[in-house]
């Protein structure tokens, strides 16, 4: 059974045992889907309100633009909690190859570098999905039924912890790579997110806070 077709509680269970995957990976994607979710009720709950209807025509289609869009990535988020314990398993795979030959070795190198890089480019979709849907968000944000504002700023919250749980577990993995300078690369990208998903959500709280 795919992990995201479990019970909450069993999802949950398997995380919670000797196995070391499901770990921080599919569990960033899958906050980052709920929190998705949760910007959708947001709109849901909008969709007809008088106080919906009254916005200008531009700005009522950029809205169901966004809430159309946000439904494809909690699709794709939902798609790589399995993907990230996929991943995972690869490179245990790799590493539990035969090394008794020095063909042996150069083969169960090159599929332990194959391997490791898929680890990383899990997370890292996810940490991009993640801050595009925060960015998606905010017309829902701005426009929504204002009854569910803390919900939203609860999205907000699993969106951006989903981003830098994704994001901590690329920069671990980066660690095991050969080529150095793609891994600094991608450092790179994933620190431009994480300031970026930080600030957004700070923002985004502070502004419900103070509400």
């Amino acid at each position: 059974m795919k992990l995201i077709e479990m019970s909450l509680m069993n999802f949950a269970n398997e995380v919670d045992s000797l196995s070391p995957a499901p770990g921080g990976g599919s569990c960033s994607a899958y906050s980052s889907a709920v929190g998705v979710s949760l910007s959708r009720m947001m709109a849901k709950l909008s969709f007809g309100k008088k106080k919906f209807e009254i916005h200008d025509e531009s700005i009522k289609k950029e809205f169901e633009i966004a809430y159309e869009e946000l439904n494809v990535i909690k699709e794709e988020l939902f798609n790589l909690v399995d993907k990230d314990t996929e991943s995972f398993n690869e490179v245990m795979k790799a590493i539990k190859m035969p090394k008794d030959t020095e063909e042996e070795k150069l083969l169960r190198k090159d599929a332990l570098e194959f391997a490791t890089w898929g680890s990383i480019e899990v997370p890292y979709q996810i940490a991009k999905l993640s801050q595009e849907a925060m960015e998606k968000m905010e017309i829902i944000l701005n426009y929504g039924n204002e009854n569910a504002l803390t919900d939203i700023g609860v999205a907000y919250l699993m969106c951006a912890s989903g981003a830098e749980g994704a994001i901590l577990n690329v920069k671990i993995n980066l660690g095991s790579v050969a080529d150095i300078e793609r891994g600094k690369n991608l450092e790179s990208q994933c620190n431009k997110i994480l300031e970026h998903v930080r600030a957004k959500r700070d923002t985004v709280l502070d502004r419900i806070h103070d509400n």
